[in-house]
């Protein structure tokens, strides 16, 4: 369970499960999940926990009594323990301490209330310990300053026991390691050069955004003004004058298609200019995965003509032009840390954060339902019930007219389902993987692609007068979850250094 969830959710599982049941059902949950196969790997992948630095192996981790041993030890080591503390073990709790060792992927102190059970449990454990050695921390508070301070003596092993883990949440070993992180300062464009042939990927990357962004900007200003290029009318075999006379409302239902596609190339483009200067160009290696990811999704989508028989030029000019950048981009991981961490905040700003960034998750993977949906209706029936109120006509009656109209409008339609799919892509991989204190880029890079996104999209319905509620309610509930998480998430992501 992430802190995205862990936090906003647990009163609500307290007051369902009682709070002593729902944390073991939350940590047995995330035990069982690792215990399948492959589910550590994918917990690790999903949740992009850093691995554990060398220097830290054996000697940060958590502090557990033997009622949840079994499940810490499974658990745990995903999240950045390398080691697990089982304690105060009795001689009665030896059978439960053999069972929850079983399969063990960390190093794991036993601590005894006796010599003599320390005697039995030696052979079981890699330490054993009977009260407080000097060598041993266990912290008292969820500070990630004091678990670094801690940490700076390279003797020490450093546990947080549950106390700790129950207020900070699952993503505390993580935090602590990406604040001993050590890092370089980032590059700037003029450290780039002028010789592309010695562009790092975060140029690259620069670039097929800023690309993305203006071509959105064409795309709307030709909607905006002939509607039609050459290509269309050659493709149709119809100028809009001829569109105007098979239906009053053809070419607004023309340009509200066109329009919202132009404002998601624009948000895509804003995103993955966000995803090159915030996040690889300072050696984020989930920026990159985020990038990478989306555009696999993205640019196969051209691909989408197979199933239209329309293929429009200047759409197909700019992907054969930017794919080969965004390899470039993508190509490998950044290879040096150049982020700069900041300090902690009080912590009920980053309980609202990590509110705020529930809901943006929530509303990307409604975006890429949204987009799946689009994608499927454009490739196969084109048209949605509302589509046909709105037109007052059937699809029967356009074929009739001309019947290269549908696969013209199926062409828009499933092509922006998969724009719309990959830019949900980026804004959920952007808020599972860059949410931390003081990345402003991160607040404003999700900000813009939301307006970008919705805005034009509002606009062009409420122009055209295609204002069915049932049509535009996900554009109205991404809104609202947008403009709430962004406001929840102000304080924490764009906090001064």
């Amino acid at each position: 369970m992430p802190d995205w969830t862990y936090h906003p959710l647990r009163p609500l599982a307290a007051a369902v499960l009682g709070v002593r049941r729902s944390q073991r059902a939350a940590l047995h949950g995330l035990a069982t999940l690792v215990s399948l196969p492959g589910g550590a790997r994918a917990v690790s992948a999903v949740f992009d926990h850093p691995a554990v630095p060398a220097d830290l192996a054996g000697r940060f981790g958590a502090s557990v009594p033997v009622s949840v041993a079994r499940d810490a030890i499974r658990a745990l080591p995903v999240q950045g323990a390398s080691v697990i503390e089982i304690g105060p073990v009795e001689a009665a709790d030896l059978p439960a301490v053999r069972a929850a060792l079983t399969g063990r992927r960390c190093e794991v102190i036993g601590r005894a209330t006796t010599a003599e059970v320390a005697e039995q449990l030696a052979p079981l454990v890699d330490r054993v310990i009977v009260g407080d050695p000097p060598d041993l921390v266990r912290l008292t508070e969820p500070s990630i300053d004091g678990a670094l301070t801690a940490l700076a003596d390279e003797s020490a092993t450093v546990l947080a026991p549950p106390a700790v883990l129950l207020e900070a949440g699952p993503g505390w070993f993580q935090r602590v390691i990406e604040a001993r992180q050590p890092t370089s300062p980032a590059p700037g464009l003029r450290d780039a050069g002028l010789d592309p042939r010695r562009w790092p990927a975060w140029v690259w990357g620069l670039i097929v955004g800023l690309a993305m962004t203006g071509g959105g900007l064409v795309a709307a200003g030709i909607t905006l003004g002939p509607v039609l290029l050459w290509y269309d009318q050659d493709f149709l075999g119809m100028n809009l004058s001829d569109v105007d006379a098979v239906n009053a409302r053809l070419a607004h239902f023309l340009q509200h298609d066109r329009i919202t596609m132009a404002g998601g190339m624009v948000a895509i483009g804003i995103l993955y200019t966000g995803l090159a200067w915030g996040g690889i160009r300072r050696g984020w290696p989930w920026a990159r995965a985020a990038y990478l990811i989306s555009g696999l999704i993205g640019f196969p989508t051209l691909l989408y003509f197979l199933g239209t028989g329309f293929v429009e030029p200047l759409h197909t000019a700019l992907a054969i032009v930017l794919f080969p950048m965004f390899l470039l981009a993508t190509w490998r991981r950044p290879a040096v840390a150049r982020w700069t961490v900041a300090p902690e905040g009080p912590e009920p700003e980053r309980r609202r954060a990590l509110a705020g960034q529930l809901l943006l998750i929530v509303t990307g993977i409604g975006l890429f339902a949204g987009g799946a949906t689009v994608s499927i209706v454009g490739l196969t029936g084109v048209f949605v019930d509302t589509d046909l109120v709105f037109l007052g006509t059937d699809p029967a009656f356009l074929d009739a007219a001309n019947p290269r109209l549908a696969p013209f409008i199926a062409h828009d339609r499933a092509g922006f389902g998969g724009l719309l799919m990959a830019t949900a892509a980026s804004i959920v991989l952007l808020s599972l993987w860059g949410w931390r204190r003081g990345e402003a880029w991160v607040w404003w890079t999700l900000a813009g692609a939301a307006t970008a996104g919705f805005a034009p999209a509002l606009i062009i319905h409420k122009g055209i007068g295609y204002t069915s509620f049932e049509h535009l309610f996900p554009v109205y509930l991404g809104v609202v979850f947008s403009v709430t998480a962004l406001a929840l998430s102000n304080a924490y992501l764009r906090a001064g250094r």
